[in-house]
């Protein structure tokens, strides 16, 4: 595997972005192993970080590196501030057209991805949870799969309703509108609101992604997941929810990203693959 740190100027974000991209590369040739095609275009998981995180933070946390090398499978880890991946017209700050467009097309020119939305996939923590299923559902056409664990999905009405002033600035007003924009309320009825963008997509016949959700036992969050579970079921959007020991940690999420990636259609190349160029 290559291990690559990026930077190139985003005209969208209007500045130089920095990225972490894991890309398969050739093996030297052993006997009995399969041989692929040196231009093969690899499947592609664009992975987002949570609150106070970086582009590194996967590679500090979990055995990404690894697992990816295993499966064949290139990743690419933006960097996303803590903007929850969203497109926000007040600030002008437009991360979900990043994620999902500008960054996939400047990757997908630049290492050999594949283009089909069979082989890529959007995965995140916490607030990278949300972005991933945000930004998964909103770009159907491009993602195939989407894989939220710990997902920060606490966007609805209810944001209008945050104190000024709060221990953590997280939950302070300022903070969400410095995310979706002054009004709090309009924010939670629109598109940001998973269930309002799923109830849109729905009522247009979209083919949604696959969906896999995992939350901690002992995670905060867990109400929120298990009600966004429950609002699938209820309409009836395949889906895997999964609760499990643990809490909003990198323990929880090392051991449920391996569990993710077993779910995604990977090529599970453990023993090695090569293009017969590296003897």
């Amino acid at each position: 595997m290559a291990l690559l740190k990026v930077s190139f100027v985003s005209e969208t974000l209007h500045r130089a972005v920095p990225l972490v991209v894991i890309l398969p590369t050739d093996k030297i040739y052993k006997a009995n192993q399969p041989k692929r095609p040196a231009d093969k275009p690899y499947k592609t998981l664009y992975l987002l970080h949570g609150v106070l995180g970086n582009e590194e933070d996967w590679l500090t946390g979990t055995r990404i590196q690894r697992w990816a090398e295993a499966n064949d499978l290139a990743v690419v880890m933006p960097a996303g501030e803590n903007s929850f991946y969203v497109d926000n017209a007040f600030t002008g700050r437009a991360y979900s057209r990043f994620i999902a467009q500008e960054l996939v097309e400047f990757t997908r020119k630049s290492f050999p991805l594949s283009p089909k939305k069979e082989d890529t996939f959007i995965g995140g923590l916490s607030m990278g949870g949300y972005g991933a299923l945000h930004n998964g559902l909103k770009y159907h056409d491009t993602f195939g799969a989407i894989v939220a664990l710990s997902a920060a999905l606490m966007v609805d009405e209810s944001l209008a309703d945050l104190p000024e002033q709060a221990e953590w600035f997280g939950a302070t007003k300022a903070f969400w509108q410095g995310v979706f924009g002054p009004d709090l309320k309009a924010a939670g009825q629109s598109e940001c609101n998973l269930k309002v963008l799923i109830n849109n997509l729905l009522a247009q016949k979209v083919a949604l992604p696959a969906i896999y959700l995992a939350i901690g036992d002992d995670d905060k969050l867990l109400a929120a997941n298990v009600d966004f579970h429950e609002f699938l079921d209820q309409k009836q959007v395949a889906h895997v929810f999964k609760v499990a020991p643990g809490s909003h940690e990198w323990d929880f999420w090392d051991r449920h990203l391996k569990r993710a990636l077993d779910w995604l259609p990977l090529e599970q190349a453990s023993a090695g693959i090569n293009s017969g160029n590296v003897n």
